[in-house]
């Protein structure tokens, strides 16, 4: 028995090698085929061609807006809040607009535990306009304090930003958004200039660093002076329409945070029972996770809708190869009298149709990403594309799985052929 063991392994050997050669040969056939026959070929992966690069495409725009805003966001700080008055549609229809105030402000300042920095920001709607001789801006003008950089993570350019001194004692001195300054045509470092808002005269002691657009929207067309100031040009008997930013000292602790500052502010609005806030409560990296939650959703449901053309290239792919079928009856029944088993057959129309849908998919691949490329640079207010890497590793794997499914029909109806009818078809 021992003696036999050799004999087994090279038959083992033997067949491993007649396998080997059966699909080298089903490689060197299909490969053939598809140059010999160029221009069919091409138009065979067309279809598949197109929907890849439509599906890239898409993937690449839709993920480089979503990493360009999650960005943005991202830069406000994960441990930062903010506290916005809500006013639900049919309240707002009626003309009740609800409103944050001073208290809420006070409150968060020396009643809550665990905050770090607080900041308001309150929208000056008295003075719209924004001149320096000639030149005007109609950017948005805010009150604020000197929190406002600890929150927001923001630094000076030039000059200084607003300052404890400057709140208490309500002075006209002002920051400007690069935007405003290039609006207004100041100089690179205009500290010490003054300009009109509204009425009044103020001082500019600086300019924030530019920090670009955001849906073609300049976010630097701004200008902000301190908090007391704004609340005096709003009157101060106004309902202040004012929103509030702060950080928690641990990161650890923003959900508990969460719970006791919506208690807080309830409790100072006289809200009960199962009454509904009028305000809310978000954070910087939950308005990111939202939007990066319907971001990913649109990109699959788009994805999906476009990616129904690969199916039509599928179905071309199968119609094609049909035709070769019928084309090469006479071939398949030369091959088959010759000893040609069934398996060499199938697979041989199976790695023709596997390697056209797959060429055609790497082909759609590149088309996909010079397309986001050349639609980005078309479209200014668009960033950069990016494309993941799973979704390369996933156009290919389905260009290969199109090619298999719609591939195995041609390929077991030439597998099937008998070798006499094959040899008498003309």
């Amino acid at each position: 028995m021992g003696a036999g063991l050799p004999a087994v392994s090279v038959q083992r050997r033997a067949g491993a090698d007649r396998q080997l050669y059966l699909l080298e040969e089903c490689l060197r056939s299909a490969s053939v085929s598809i140059l010999a026959h160029g221009m069919r070929s091409f138009l065979t992966m067309l279809g598949v061609i197109i929907g890849v690069a439509s599906v890239i495409c898409v993937v690449a725009l839709t993920q480089g807006l979503s990493q360009y805003i999650t960005g943005k966001f991202a830069g406000l700080g994960s441990g930062t809040l903010t506290l916005q008055a809500y006013t639900p549609t049919e309240d707002a229809l009626r003309g009740k607009i609800n409103h944050l105030r001073t208290g809420d402000l006070d409150a968060l300042r020396y009643e809550a535990r665990g905050i770090a920095h607080v900041t308001p920001l309150l929208l000056v709607t008295t003075a719209p306009v924004v001149r320096y001789g000639a030149n005007s801006s109609t950017g948005q003008l805010y009150g604020t304090t000197s929190s406002l950089l600890d929150v927001q993570g923001l630094e000076p350019h030039r000059g200084r930003f607003l300052t404890g001194s400057d709140d208490n004692t309500g002075r006209r001195v002002a920051v400007l958004g690069d935007q405003m300054r290039k609006d207004l045509k100041l100089p690179e470092d205009p500290t010490g200039i003054f300009v009109q808002v509204g009425t009044e005269w103020f001082k500019i002691v600086g300019v924030l660093e530019p920090r670009g657009e955001l849906f073609g929207q300049s976010l630097d067309n701004f200008l902000v002076m301190p908090y007391e100031t704004a609340r005096a040009l709003n009157g101060l008997t106004a309902e202040p329409n004012l929103s509030i930013s702060f950080t928690v000292k641990d990161l650890d602790d923003v959900d508990n945070i969460r719970i006791r500052t919506t208690g807080l502010i309830r409790r100072l609005h006289g809200i009960k029972g199962g009454a509904a806030d009028d305000f809310k409560l978000a954070s910087a990296d939950s308005l990111a996770s939202a939007f990066q939650s319907i971001s990913t959703t649109v990109t699959l449901v788009v994805a999906g809708l476009v990616g129904i053309s690969l199916l039509v290239g599928g179905i071309g792919i199968m119609n094609i190869m049909l035709v070769s079928v019928t084309e090469r009856t006479r071939e398949i029944g030369i091959s088959k009298a010759l000893g040609a088993p069934r398996s060499f057959i199938l697979l041989q129309f199976l790695i023709e149709a596997m390697a056209l849908a797959l060429i055609g998919g790497l082909i759609g691949i590149a088309c996909g990403f010079a397309l986001a490329y050349g639609i980005s640079g078309l479209i200014s207010v668009l960033p950069s594309p990016s494309v993941p890497w799973w979704v390369v590793v996933g156009a290919c794997l389905f260009s290969l799985l199109v090619g298999t499914l719609f591939g195995i029909l041609p390929a077991s109806r030439a597998a099937n052929l008998s070798p006499i009818d094959a040899l008498r078809y003309e």
